[in-house]
């Protein structure tokens, strides 16, 4: 998997790559070059006593290390920005596939994974391509090169070079092979630690309203110990390594200098090869550590790898219209015809069979007990969730039939729970228009009572947003949002249970306010309280997930018992209060 994203992310950058396998393989011949020329300065130089050999061959190596040295710098820089670059695309891949999920998909994974996939993860994967890209290129040069080099020098000592290699090479492949599994745990205890944390940011004011500090602080402390723990055994298996690397490195060095002073002694080798083979021996040695560190490094990204491939395979169960028909302009009629939807493996639909039309100029309110499928329902028309049976249309087209940006750009959605982005008042309210005029936010404001509290704020339309709206209250997070929606002025209106965090008072203003501005649009309203659907055109109950009544208030009174309990525990509840 691993293999298969860099092979994908990189191919933009294969020209630059050729010019670092260019660079680095110069340089590597360069540092290659360099012991065998030290060799000749110390035999034919430094042994008779030649002086002008001396000057002349150094002033090479000074060459010669310049050029390695250029040529080393020139590769890293653009191993560096191959790897950023690959880090960057494989984030918008993923920040793009996320976008296209639907809720079924984002469920399913899970926010805290997905956050960690896309930064951790990319992170792991981007780190092992930069080393492989400054080393694993390098590593295999000097090593074939090293070979050749020492064998030229002295083919005598070529049987250490076949012992220390392999030997090292095992070694080290012993204790990686146990690291991989470490990694994979690794990387779920991340997303356990970030998903705890999220919570428990989140939900702090519950955390406190329930004195549960101690309790949440233990659950966060065990699973710190899961990842330490999991860091620890990874930690002490690297711990491991190196030892093993160093002590094949130093033997190999006192084997070297112990059967070359023999060689030398014999007369069957000089100092200055046997002061080559030494340094091409620890080339070849320092090629193989280079490669046990590499190796190291992917087996986590190879975990990482194999997640992100996950999110970028998965497909969106929405998916676009291959041949997408247009919605009709102007005002435009909802139409549910047999909808039924159920989630994955549920044992029964959410919601079964459920017909019902609202018009243009008309407002269509959908109530029912918790947990009846009204919010599924109100998600099924911007396509949150396609139905699993029936169908959806707007303006006589299947939305599922229709482009995505087509059915989106009709519809104005304020959801059950007013989601707010970190920036000012005006910046969230422009997400409904892009190119709404300071007046046309005002007036937005007014019509969803909003307008009193933004200008009591010193920034007005420039004041600052939390992330999710946290720095205001609930009724003005909900206000914001009815006004977002607002600015947009769409076609169809959809205010999921979006009046139930504002007084009876507001709540009328607001739908006073909103009649003129809604009056040739299709408004479906899902509510809780009855007061705010008695002049709804249409009334839909569903119990269970199932239509069991549709006509006005008054007629429901008469024709509907579960909506006659409805309004009948309400009216108790507002007497008993």
């Amino acid at each position: 998997m691993l293999v298969r994203l860099v092979r994908t992310y990189l191919r933009p950058y294969s020209g630059a790559l050729a010019v670092l396998l260019a660079l680095q393989l110069v340089g590597t011949l360069a540092s290659l070059y360099l012991p065998s020329l030290n060799g000749r300065i110390i035999d034919e130089g430094v042994a008779v006593g030649d002086t002008a050999f001396i000057l002349n061959a150094g002033m090479w190596m000074l060459g010669v290390s310049f050029l390695q040295i250029v040529a080393t710098v020139a590769a890293t820089r653009i191993g560096a920005l191959s790897a950023a670059s690959l880090g960057r695309d494989l984030r918008a891949a993923v920040f793009h596939r996320v976008g296209s999920f639907s809720a079924r998909e984002v469920s399913a994974f899970g926010a805290p994974t997905l956050i960690s996939r896309s930064t951790n993860d990319v992170q792991q994967v981007q780190q092992v391509v930069y080393m492989g890209l400054a080393m694993m290129v390098t590593a295999p040069i000097m090593m074939v090169g090293g070979i050749v080099m020492a064998l030229r020098e002295d083919v005598g000592l070529s049987w250490l070079v076949a012992v220390a290699v392999p030997l090292l090479g095992v070694s080290v492949g012993a204790v990686i092979s146990r690291m991989l599994p470490h990694f994979r745990a690794m990387q779920k205890a991340v997303d356990t630690v970030n998903r705890i944390l999220r919570e428990q940011i989140t939900g702090i004011r519950v955390v406190r309203a329930f004195v549960r500090e101690d309790v949440e602080r233990e659950r966060f402390a065990e699973a710190n110990r899961t990842y330490t723990g999991t860091a620890l055994a990874v930690g002490r298996l690297m711990a491991l390594a190196f030892p093993i690397v160093m002590v094949l490195f130093n033997a190999s060095t006192v084997a070297v200098i112990w059967f070359g002073a023999h060689r030398v002694d014999a007369g069957q080798m000089q100092i200055g090869a046997l002061t080559a083979f030494m340094a091409y021996l620890i080339q070849i040695l320092m090629s193989v550590m280079m490669a046990t560190f590499m190796s190291m490094m992917i087996p986590r990204a190879s975990v990482s790898a194999g997640r992100i491939a996950q999110v970028l395979d998965t497909e969106s169960s929405v998916v676009p219209a291959a041949d997408p028909r247009p919605i009709p302009p102007g005002p435009v009629a909802v139409e549910l015809r047999g909808a039924t939807f159920a989630y994955p493996g549920a044992e029964s639909p959410v919601l079964r069979e459920v017909s019902f039309t609202a018009r243009p100029g008309t407002t269509t309110a959908v109530v029912g007990s918790t947990g009846a499928g009204k919010t599924t329902l109100v998600g099924l028309v911007p396509r949150l969730h396609d139905v699993t049976g029936g169908a959806v249309l707007v303006g006589g087209v299947d939305v599922r039939e229709a482009a995505l940006d087509d059915v989106w750009s009709r519809i104005g959605l304020v959801p059950q729970r007013p989601f707010l982005f970190s920036g000012t008042v005006a910046s969230n309210l422009r997400q409904g228009g892009a190119d709404a005029s300071d007046d046309e936010l005002w007036e937005a404001l007014r019509i969803a009572q909003a307008e009193d509290f933004v200008r009591s704020l010193p920034e007005g339309l420039g004041a600052p947003i939390a992330q999710g709206g946290t720095n205001v209250s609930g009724g003005q997070r909900q206000r914001l949002a009815i006004a977002r929606a607002l600015v947009r002025r769409p076609a169809v209106y959809l205010f999921d249970d979006a009046f139930s965090a504002l007084d009876v008072a507001t709540d009328a203003r607001l739908r006073a306010a909103l009649a003129p501005v809604t009056r040739e649009a299709t408004v479906i309203v899902v509510a809780q309280r009855v007061s705010t659907i008695l002049d709804a055109d249409q009334v839909v109950v569903l119990d269970d997930g199932v239509v069991v009544g549709t006509g006005t208030h008054d007629e429901l009174l008469a024709t509907c018992p579960t909506y006659r309990e409805i309004v009948e525990s309400q009216q108790t509840s507002e007497v008993s209060a």
